[in-house]
């Protein structure tokens, strides 16, 4: 069953994000700008909640104040970051680096002093360099090679385009494919080996937070690129029985 059926009835009231036709939408593009959708999840019984942030790496200085401030509401912020640096980490993100480099952008690239309150603590269940590289590693050399060439040349290319080249239907992310081209994507051996292990790590993290403290009533928050978020959802679903229950659109830009 579609986690969108579960919470179908959240419409276009307000800011409320919506459900339709069977599919949850996590990321949404049109023509007009980028949203992205914060999830609350909660289960039968018990009082604790996990809020689900799908973050993207460059956006406007907004979208993470927005973020920000929401997080000072939380008890609890589990946090995405590769920890440790190598050569090879260092290529990859300059997919993203390079955007917010020119000022006529208007963008930010994510980092932790724009998103952590004080005062909430922080915990990073993500793996290391070395293993994220060595998942890379484990395709085949020739898809590893041009992966780490098409980094920086789609960093260059989203630099010149501007906040435009986000408005790309490739952006969207929804909890289920919608689309033969979606469904492709989704089993790309490179985007597998670059969340397999990592989504792992997160829900075995989240799944002890669960097992620790969902007699708390507190709110735990899932600051974690939008490309993890479908296999939180199911995870957090299909492992716990946390259900999505609200959703909320935050703007991540909107072009000149």
């Amino acid at each position: 069953m579609a986690l969108g059926g579960l919470v179908s009835e959240y419409g276009w009231k307000g800011n409320r994000a919506r459900f339709a036709g069977g599919i949850m939408q996590i990321i949404e593009v049109t023509g007009f700008a980028v949203r992205s959708a914060v999830i609350t999840m909660r289960r039968r019984g018990t009082p604790l909640e996990f809020v689900i942030f799908p973050m993207v790496h460059v956006a406007s200085p907004t979208f993470y104040s927005q973020v920000r401030i929401r997080l000072r509401e939380c008890d609890l912020i589990v946090m995405e970051g590769i920890r440790g640096k190598s050569a090879g980490v260092s290529a990859l993100t300059l997919a993203y680096r390079f955007a917010p480099r020119r000022r006529r952008n208007g963008l930010q690239e994510q980092r932790e002093e724009l998103l952590l309150p004080k005062d909430v603590p922080v915990i990073n269940p993500d793996v290391t360099a070395a293993e994220a590289i060595a998942d890379l590693k484990a395709l085949p050399r020739w898809m590893y090679l041009l992966l780490m060439v098409a980094a920086p040349v789609m960093g260059l290319v989203f630099a010149l385009r501007g906040p435009r080249a986000f408005l790309d239907e490739d952006q969207v992310v929804e909890d289920l494919p919608s689309t033969l081209r979606a469904e492709m994507m989704a089993d790309d051996p490179v985007g597998q080996a670059m969340t397999g292990r990592r989504d792992q790590r997160l829900l075995d993290a989240l799944g002890e937070i669960h097992a620790e403290r969902s007699d708390e009533s507190i709110r735990v928050a899932v600051v974690y690129g939008a490309g993890h978020v479908p296999a939180i959802v199911s995870g957090l679903r299909d492992r716990y029985g946390y259900r999505p229950r609200e959703a909320e659109w935050l703007t991540v830009l909107i072009p000149a």
